[in-house]
């Protein structure tokens, strides 16, 4: 398959929910069928658009595939950058030199086609507009796959957390930015 042409911005008016949730949903499907209850793959469309709007949410798009319903931007990623919440956050979030992001997806269909990391190297380049000296991220902690993933790209183990929403530990991993 050829690599697709990735275009980023933050999240618009005209932009679907529905398709955020549902890419979400798909992409967090390994997760949902290992036992995990992670929000991102079970949140509605009322909880996309709130966590949209409580952080910069970023999206990766292509062109619509031709005869393909909808606008001509089809999403197939997503990352939301500095999420306020309305839980306690893991004390490392907390420190002022950290950044951090969440709700990481990228349509299962184009994975490894490096959407992901386009979307990652945008929230770190985000993090050190902002001053940042680490970013950092939250993860279900039986996901060893995924711990790889972020290991591999120069996280590492800070904290653990249990967030209220969630059946699972999860692990607070960064980075440091250079």
């Amino acid at each position: 398959m050829p690599r697709p042409i990735v275009r980023l911005r933050t999240i618009g008016p005209h932009d679907s929910i529905s398709e955020i949730t549902k890419l979400l949903h798909r992409a967090y499907k390994p997760q949902v069928e290992m036992g995990l209850k992670p929000l991102a793959g079970r949140q509605g469309d009322d909880i996309t658009a709130d966590r949209a709007k409580h952080s910069e949410c970023w999206l990766a798009l292509v062109d619509r595939p031709a005869g393909e319903s909808g606008t001509p931007d089809k999403i197939v990623g997503i990352i939301l950058f500095e999420e306020i919440e309305k839980v306690s956050f893991p004390p490392f979030f907390l420190r002022p030199e950290v950044a951090h992001f969440a709700q990481f997806a990228v349509d299962p269909d184009l994975q490894g086609c490096g959407i992901g990391r386009l979307l990652l190297e945008k929230v770190e380049a985000r993090a050190r507009e902002n001053k940042a000296h680490e970013l950092a991220l939250s993860m279900a902690e039986p996901d060893r796959k995924l711990l790889d993933f972020y290991i591999n790209r120069g996280f590492r183990l800070v904290e653990y957390w249990q967030w209220p929403y969630t059946n699972y530990r999860s692990c607070i991993l960064s980075k440091e930015l250079k």
